[in-house]
């Protein structure tokens, strides 16, 4: 599949309510979209890391420009048989992990397109159906984040992920676990806490969550393994695994029991299914991660879930609470016999849907052509 040429459009839409960060209040969201051309056909793709380099190093004005000037200049031209073979074109590009997912999400979306299969298909995805679940960050009372959790599990989310800050965590997990005695908790540290924290940690045993997420920094492995041994409650890898080679360092340490796939941070659906693999082989199953973006990654996310190791609910931030336009049509959300809510997958080929073009007209800072 020769690829002819890459088109890339840098993204402002405008946010449904403003985010407060420590770079102040943002009223939109940035993203990069990429569409990659092979005669008649085409594929779309997205990386949405932020803003700025604070959720991760890198950031949408960042991901433009290393899309346009370095990783597709290394394509156009050329043609590939696989994901496997695109990664080898970037190999003297170092990290940049967003920016090459994006390529390799359109790549996959044309491949797809080509051969007129679904997405998920194509990535041998098992289920046509995919369980969904939220994130609560720390709001301003107590009866603020009941009041949104049980209008969630009302919704039908199958489970909810609990931010922990400091003055967040323990007591607000024991009135959480209060008010919800049975439902699917888990707790995300970001990395916040040290092995001398280890009081703190074996504290959250006491409120039967699904997990606790990247307890430890993501390049302490060895910790998280030490953590793992020390506490019932399973230990999920999210920020530690980008690449295939840490997933199988944390395999081997047994820094974990589950580990968070987000295609961006990994470097696009190649390697995420790569790390599906390694972890089913040794049973430890995954889930995948989302980044507040437009309905295209998120049909990439969702694509992905549809594989058999996927077998915790899937991020889900909807762009219709996100955005007050979003680029394209998201998938239909739909609540089985059991009552949780699902993402439809789609039966069109490829991702399913195109972007608007007004729309990318309309909010677009910058736009190239390679």
């Amino acid at each position: 599949m020769r690829i002819d040429s890459i088109e890339i459009f840098h993204l402002a839409l405008p946010r449904t309510c403003p985010q407060e960060t420590a770079f102040g209040t943002l009223d939109n969201l940035e993203t990069v979209l990429v569409r990659i051309s092979s005669g008649p056909q085409a594929g779309w793709g997205e990386a949405s890391p932020g803003n700025a380099p604070s959720a991760s190093p890198e950031w949408a004005a960042g991901v433009f420009g290393c899309i346009r000037d370095w990783l597709s200049p290394a394509l156009v031209g050329h043609s590939f048989r696989s994901g496997a073979e695109l990664d080898q074109r970037w190999l003297s590009v170092r990290g940049n992990r967003f920016a090459k997912a994006a390529l390799d999400a359109a790549w996959w979306d044309l491949k797809a397109r080509m051969e007129q299969k679904p997405l998920d298909e194509l990535l041998g995805g098992r289920r046509k159906a995919i369980e969904l679940g939220v994130s609560f960050d720390r709001m301003a009372s107590i009866d603020e984040l009941l009041a949104a959790m049980a209008a969630a599990f009302e919704e039908g989310f199958a489970r909810v992920e609990l931010k922990l800050r400091p003055g967040w965590d323990v007591s607000m997990l024991n009135v959480v676990r209060h008010e919800f005695p049975v439902e699917t908790i888990h707790a995300d540290v970001e990395g916040a806490l040290h092995l001398d924290d280890m009081e703190i940690l074996c504290r959250l045993d006491d409120f039967s969550l699904a997990m606790v997420e990247q307890p430890l920094p993501a390049d302490d492995l060895v910790g998280l393994a030490m953590v793992q041994e020390t506490i019932r409650t399973p230990v999920c890898l999210d920020e530690a695994i980008s690449t295939l080679e840490q997933a199988e360092m944390a395999l081997e340490l047994k820094s974990g029991q589950y580990v968070n796939v987000e295609p961006g941070r990994v470097g696009g659906l190649t390697v995420a299914a790569a790390i599906h693999d390694a972890c089913h082989e040794q049973c430890v199953p995954c889930y995948v991660g989302a980044m507040p973006q437009t309905a295209i990654g998120l049909r990439h996310g969702l694509a992905l879930a549809s594989k058999p190791n996927f077998t915790y609910p899937a991020d889900y931030i909807g762009p219709e609470r996100l955005l007050k336009r979003d680029v394209a049509e998201p998938p239909k959300l739909a609540r089985p016999i059991d009552g949780k809510l699902s993402a439809e997958l789609w039966t069109e080929p490829g991702i399913g849907v195109e972007p608007d073009p007004a729309c990318l007209e309309e909010f677009c800072l910058a736009r190239a052509k390679v």
